[in-house]
């Protein structure tokens, strides 16, 4: 069975961090690209950093750059997001997902999410 299974959300200050961790098991979790997700109340999905399978790129949204730092352990099927100097716009449900794309088709996988509150 394939699972995701994030978790290191709660309740922090403006200014504060948090780590997500995002626990993987069911697949080939090297051989996935894994990005972070954040959804807000009323608003959409947005992509928020992703790690290539190997961990050698990553990319952020902007308006997380240079606050948050995504990285990836294979050995231990997980993936983490670091976040530093949270702001109260942070505030969301944080989902990994997972892909790859393969030549007839992309795999995708989600967890379930964990909430961030950044209170002000």
């Amino acid at each position: 069975e394939v699972q995701l299974v994030e978790s290191g959300g709660g309740l922090v200050q403006a200014g504060g961090s948090l780590r997500l961790s995002c626990a993987a098991s069911g697949f080939s979790f090297g051989d996935y690209a894994i990005g972070w997700f954040r959804q807000a109340p009323g608003k959409e999905r947005e992509l928020v950093a992703t790690i290539t399978s190997a961990g050698g790129s990553t990319n952020y949204a902007d308006s997380v750059k240079g606050r948050f730092t995504i990285s990836r352990d294979n050995a231990k099927n997980t993936v983490y997001l670091q976040m530093d100097s949270l702001k109260h716009e942070d505030t969301a449900v944080y989902y990994c997902n997972a892909h790859i794309q393969r030549a007839w088709r992309r795999d995708d996988y989600w967890g379930q999410g964990t909430q961030v509150t950044v209170s002000s």
